[in-house]
């Protein structure tokens, strides 16, 4: 991703955090070791975890936008 916004970046780490509660609970964190399976689930959770906080964001944000829509003096 090149030039990510605020809220990308944001929703990588979450998505990191997510894989890395998804390897504590396979205990194992030897790549070349893990099952299709458990490879597969890795990016699931992880790809997951990323379009889940950037949606979060994008609401929060449109939420923001539309409480400012009476601001606007003309």
């Amino acid at each position: 991703m090149i030039d990510p916004t605020p809220n990308e970046r944001a929703a990588i780490l979450h998505g990191g955090d997510m894989a890395g509660e998804y390897l504590d609970s396979l205990g194992k964190s030897d790549l070349a070791l893990f099952s299709s399976e458990e490879w597969q689930a890795l990016l699931e959770v992880i790809v997951t975890g990323y379009c889940d906080r950037l949606r979060d964001l994008a609401g929060r944000d449109r939420g923001r936008l539309d409480g400012m829509a009476d601001e606007v003096p003309f």
